[in-house]
């Protein structure tokens, strides 16, 4: 007895929503005709049809010139208008960077101002060497307390003393100067590692 009243009960749930549909389509159709008949009502019959025997009055001569009142008006001034000329441009930068040529009259190599030509290469301290495949560099302390990296090359302290080598055992500096006779004068300085105490 359940298998049978289960597929009745299925039989009536068909029907009902076929009815539901029905029922929808129905409703959809009424509202179409509503919107169609309620469009026809607001045409104007009058504006559609124009009459064939309509006569065209043609009256150009006798019409007198008008007068143009636009002359004797003061001029229109425009109305939203913005002036921009005292705002600032947003695509231009913020900071406007200048370049500073470098003075090459107190330096030969043009180099000036750096942190590291600024000391006597004696009062640099070396705080480390690192020894490469390619090439050794040594880590320098300026009096100041900022660290340099050096490599044979390099130029450092207020001489422009060019680094030689960088080994083990240090740094060697050679600094090239005129003495008071004129004579050019080699200098070799050396910065060693401190001593573990």
């Amino acid at each position: 007895m359940l298998p049978h009243s289960a597929s009745l009960i299925r039989k009536r749930l068909r029907m009902k929503k076929l009815k539901n549909r029905f029922y929808r389509c129905v409703i959809a159709l009424l509202g179409l005709l509503v919107f169609i008949t309620a469009c026809k009502k607001n045409e104007n019959p009058a504006a559609t049809t124009v009459p064939a025997t309509a006569p065209k009055v043609v009256q150009q001569a006798s019409v007198q010139k008008p007068l143009s009142s636009v002359s004797n008006l003061p001029p229109v001034t425009a109305v939203n208008q913005f002036d921009f000329s005292s705002k600032k441009d947003p695509f231009k930068p913020a900071i406007v960077a200048t370049v500073v040529k470098p003075n090459n009259a107190n330096n030969k190599n043009g180099i000036q101002g750096l942190p590291i030509l600024s000391f006597d290469v004696s009062q640099f301290k070396l705080i480390g060497i690192v020894t490469g495949a390619k090439e050794n560099k040594a880590m320098v302390v300026d009096p100041n307390g900022k660290g340099y990296v050096v490599k044979t090359g390099m130029i450092i302290g207020k001489n422009e003393g060019r680094v030689t080598s960088v080994n083990s055992n240090g740094v060697e500096v050679l600094e090239q100067f005129k003495d008071d006779n004129g004579r050019v004068r080699k200098d070799i300085i050396k910065l060693t590692l401190p001593r573990k105490q």
